[in-house]
């Protein structure tokens, strides 16, 4: 399902761009972070570490890592240092941003359907469907209202939340190995991605130089 749920960012930043930033309501939150990426990807100008990093700044701009970091470590936020869960939310942003990278560079227009948000107070949810030519996946934003601006904080793709799937890996290990061992094991997560990563660059650049040659 962690695979599956890859999908999520790519929904939160692909449809048609708005022209001013608009946090007021979380539809127009979850739209206005969808076109400042949509407006740097078709931006040609830009090596792929330039758009990269727009994109990580959107991406940054538009979660609440500290109140997803909450919910992903549900009972273990409480017993954590404050040290301990400052580290871990600067990890967890990492990961996620390193984990999507690839899923976000290759988007290809799927269609993004805008259904319904549902507001109760300092939360909300924002539904929308992804569209392929195959199927459609619905997919749905949990939002927080911090000091009149909405962030999201968790997606649920299928009916199956990114937070539990993470809140229950995470628990394991910190079960097991404390939360050191945790923070270890996503520091690695973290490595292997960025070897990865520039693994694909390295090859595209070789791509590159032959294309050229």
């Amino acid at each position: 399902m962690i695979v599956r749920s890859l999908v999520f960012l790519m929904v939160f930043m692909t449809s048609s761009s708005v022209l001013a930033a608009d946090f007021s309501t979380p539809m127009a939150r979850v739209k206005d972070s969808v076109g400042k990426v949509i407006s740097v990807l078709k931006d040609k100008s830009l090596d792929r570490e330039t758009s990269w990093q727009k994109i990580a700044a959107v991406i940054d701009d538009g979660f609440d890592f500290r109140s997803m970091s909450q919910s992903v470590l549900a009972t273990n936020w409480k017993k954590a240092s404050p040290e301990e869960r400052s580290r871990f939310t600067e990890f967890f942003s990492q990961y996620i941003e390193e984990t999507y990278r690839t899923r976000i560079e290759a988007y290809t227009d799927e269609e993004i359907i805008y259904k319904d948000e549902v507001i109760r107070g300092k939360r909300a949810i924002v539904e929308t469907v992804i569209k392929t030519s195959t199927t459609e996946i619905p997919v749905n934003y949990k939002l927080k209202n911090n000091d009149g601006e909405w962030y999201a904080y968790d997606v649920i793709v299928e009916g199956v939340s990114l937070v539990n799937n993470y809140r229950n890996t995470f628990a394991v290990i910190v079960k097991n190995e404390g939360m050191d061992g945790l923070l270890s094991d996503i520091q690695r997560r973290i490595d292997r991605n960025k070897a990865a990563q520039e693994e694909e660059d390295d090859e595209a650049d070789d791509m590159e130089e032959m294309t050229d040659s």
